[in-house]
């Protein structure tokens, strides 16, 4: 059995793979099933990288909230 916190690339990988996807599939050439499988790997990458947004932005609201507490 695999972790999945492990399995999951950094934000920073997920979004240069994400571009990468994007770039293929915007030149075209793709025979369907690639092209759907790409589209697939595409919505995975976005769903981990909005994870991680979430992530980074309930931090931030954390922070801000104890700063404004301790003043």
């Amino acid at each position: 059995m695999t972790d999945d916190k492990q399995a999951e690339p950094s934000y920073e990988q997920a979004r240069a793979e994400l571009r990468e996807i994007v770039q293929a599939l915007e030149s075209g050439g793709q025979p369907l099933e690639q092209s759907l499988a790409l589209w697939q790997r595409g919505e995975e990458l976005a769903g981990v990288c909005q994870r991680w947004l979430d992530g980074a932005r309930s931090r931030l609201d954390s922070a801000i909230a104890a700063s404004e507490d301790a003043d």
